[in-house]
């Protein structure tokens, strides 16, 4: 992803999008004991997209834009989302996305594991919470809406970073046109006829 000023406004305009939807409106919802949790899914595809450095950056702020909004912990919400995003951004590196279902996977899992590891944190940190099977019910609930908040959400913001993507360039009639050779014309002494 090349990042030019107008790009870093797009990404700072998802990000704060994100929280402020997760915050004022997903964090009121409840689908089978368990809140929606898209911050996740858009720092996974903003890896997916950009790469390891992005998706970082990316979820390191958000992280700290989120812990901010909330008045929790500094940083348990940064430290999460920025291996979210590097992780996400790393899978790019190394391989290609070639099936609808990848982003969608890959965003689940990952939501899987951020949603584990944020608990993990929390209890060392010493946060006095009960715990008990239900929590590794809303750890798979989480991971399964993520995975289905992926399908509109992927194409949704690779649109909006179309401009920045560094991706097979399109085919150009230009292009078309100077790849393809005129057909030689083979004379008749060629054929063996007589000219």
């Amino acid at each position: 992803m090349i990042v030019t000023w107008q790009i870093g406004a797009r990404l700072a305009a998802i990000v704060l999008i994100t929280v402020l939807v997760q915050v004022s409106f997903l964090s009121a919802l409840s689908f089978l004991g368990a809140t929606p949790d898209v911050v996740p899914v858009v720092i996974a595809v903003l890896g997916l997209l950009g790469g390891a450095v992005t998706g970082a950056v990316a979820g390191f702020a958000t992280g700290l834009l989120v812990d901010s909004l909330l008045l929790q912990t500094l940083g348990v919400s940064s430290l999460v989302l920025l291996s979210v995003g590097y992780l996400a951004g790393r899978y790019r590196e190394q391989f290609e996305i070639d099936s609808v279902l990848a982003p969608a996977l890959l965003a689940g899992g990952l939501t899987l594991l951020a949603t584990a590891g944020f608990v993990g944190l929390q209890l060392m940190l010493g946060v006095e919470a009960a715990v008990s099977l239900l929590v590794v019910r809303e750890i798979l609930i989480k991971a399964l809406l993520a995975f289905l908040m992926a399908f509109p959400l992927y194409p949704l913001i690779r649109f909006a970073l179309r401009p920045a993507l560094v991706l097979e360039e399109p085919p150009t009639r230009r292009r078309i046109f100077r790849n393809r050779r005129p057909a030689r014309r083979r004379s008749v002494r060629a054929q063996g006829g007589v000219a």
